[in-house]
């Protein structure tokens, strides 16, 4: 019968041990405040439940209130301990008799289980659980059956009534330490949780707002995943780049290049770098430079290729313009050279030429071999000009006089043409930093051509303002029979020329000086619907 009571006992004290854990594990696990007075006070309640089910036996009362002492004295020192002991010992003096042995147990027992918490506080709770129950049998031994001769005769009732306080003891232990560790280790997964989170949201940061293109693809070469950023560079909707080959969007060209790439990639399960290009939305293709990477699964093969694709397009135009610079720079030296050859014969021939005119008098023969001299030695000033550096002093000059100047110029010509200068101007004065006769070089070179687009006549536009960047704006627009569009981008290029006698170095000398005055220099033109030439300068602070 004893058994039974024990074990409903048992049963009872794990039940509001477990309680307080359970309910405790569904909120925040935040500090609170006088924690210790109020777990003593629910300790004092459960001793005050235990002591209401003890057993009684000859007058005197058996329970196991001093089971939820011991593991608060374990757990949470004596000042939690002693409250729980002091409601667990009213409650008993309350309900019976036999109060000298329930205080002096009591009070044997709070003092040395202050002493020894004092000497073991280091210790983890589960080795002062175990002193602690060792001290509370030496204790119960000495008191109980010893000094008050408490059922001396019976050795096994206070052997069963020992075990089964330990027995409370050690499975409120396994409740506290599997709540604490499962607590732990609930902490330790929230903060890996969020260190994942943390570093996701990092990740997916870089991801969303990075101008590189990040994909993912499969071994049968569709898309898995791709960044914000193709909406972006290739202007392609997420919808639809899912479950896409890659291939549709590459250029058909470079797929084989492309396939290739990746199969020796899946051989060799290294990263490789590539170049290929994409096909935007709008129909423009459009170069990137790609690094792959092998992604491996499981059995150490490749399941995913991740591949960071970055748009050339404006380093192969810097590449262009720099191969063109290059270009342009042999062009200059080679130039002045043959120039500089040129021109010593060149004199010589035009003196004996001038001398025999002296001699003979003019005749027509004469005066058209002294245009072509002429003409030649303008060509070799120009390959002499390109090739050799010169010292530029640049000062205040005003825009609008320099160009009613080169307009007065030309005006004989342009009649003779019958051509009409109509010059615009908005304000009074356009002041910039140059070199008068380099830009006047420029005007000259402009409004010659565009003089000699027109062979029936007409009017050519000349406009000066000023743009909304603070630049001074001189356009040229003529009448004449303009150039077809593919061409343009030729313009300015060394020996080439749309007319039959053109050098083509005009205008690359043209583009030279405005760029060595931090300008620029635009065309803009169709057939038969005249050119449009706009130079922009910077004004003068």
């Amino acid at each position: 019968m004893f058994l039974i009571d024990y074990i409903v006992n048992l049963s009872i004290f794990l039940l509001l041990v477990s309680t307080p854990l359970v309910i405790r594990s569904f909120f925040n696990h935040k500090p609170i405040k006088h924690a210790r007075l109020w777990i003593g006070v629910y300790g004092g309640i459960v001793s005050i439940i235990l002591i209401m089910l003890s057993i009684h036996e000859q007058g005197y009362p058996y329970d196991i209130r001093y089971a939820p002492v011991i593991l608060i004295f374990a757990y949470l020192g004596p000042f939690a301990g002693i409250i729980t002991g002091s409601i667990g010992l009213l409650a008993r003096l309350f309900s019976g008799g036999h109060w000298d042995i329930a205080i002096t147990g009591w009070a044997a027992l709070m003092i040395w289980f202050t002493i020894i918490n004092y000497y073991v506080k280091r210790f983890t709770p589960l080795m002062k659980s175990i002193i602690l129950c060792g001290s509370y049998m030496i204790i119960y031994v000495i008191t109980v059956p010893i000094i008050f001769n408490v059922f001396r005769d019976k050795p096994f009732f206070h052997v069963q009534y020992i075990l089964f306080v330990m027995l409370g003891v050690i499975l409120g232990l396994l409740l506290i330490e599997s709540y604490v560790k499962l607590h732990r280790l609930n902490n330790r997964l929230s903060d890996m949780y969020r260190m994942v989170e943390a570093s996701e949201s990092k990740y997916r940061l870089i991801a969303e707002n990075t101008s590189d293109l990040i994909m993912v693809m499969d071994k049968e070469h569709t898309l898995t995943y791709f960044s914000p950023s193709h909406e972006i560079v290739l202007g392609y909707q997420g919808s639809e780049l899912e479950e896409v080959k890659l291939c549709r969007f590459i250029h058909p060209n470079d797929v084989e290049m492309f396939k290739s790439t990746l199969d020796r990639m899946f051989e060799n399960k290294e990263s490789l770098l590539i170049e290929f290009r994409l096909k935007h939305k709008q129909g423009q293709w459009i170069e990137f430079e790609s690094r792959c990477v092998p992604v491996n699964g499981e059995n150490d093969e490749i399941e995913h290729i991740v591949i960071i694709s970055r748009d050339i397009s404006e380093r192969k135009k810097a590449e262009e313009i720099l191969l063109q610079s290059e270009k342009l720079s042999i062009v200059g030296e080679l130039a002045a050279g043959v120039a500089h050859e040129i021109r010593n014969p060149l004199t010589t021939i035009k003196g004996f030429l001038q001398l025999y005119q002296w001699e003979n008098g003019a005749n027509e023969i004469n005066e058209l071999l002294l245009s072509e001299l002429a003409r030649i030695e303008t060509i070799t000033s120009e390959m002499l000009s390109l090739g050799k550096p010169q010292a530029v002093q640049h000062h205040r000059t005003n825009l609008q006089e320099l160009v009613e100047n080169t307009l007065e110029l030309l005006s004989p010509q342009a009649h003779l043409e019958n051509i009409q200068f109509k010059l615009c101007v908005e304000e009074s004065s356009f002041f910039i930093t140059g070199e008068k006769n380099q830009l006047k070089q420029v005007f000259l070179n402009i409004l010659k051509n565009a003089i000699e687009a027109m062979p029936d006549g007409g009017n050519i536009h000349i406009n000066l303002q000023k743009s909304e960047n603070g630049e001074c704006v001189l356009s040229v627009q003529d009448e004449g029979c303009g150039i077809p569009e593919e061409l343009l981008p030729r313009l300015g290029e060394p020996f080439y020329s749309l007319k039959e006698k053109g050098t083509g170095l005009g205008l690359m000398i043209c583009n030279k000086i405005i760029k060595q005055h931090q300008g620029s220099i635009t065309y803009q033109s169709k057939e038969q619907q005249g050119t449009l030439v706009e130079i922009k300068l910077p004004l003068a602070s």
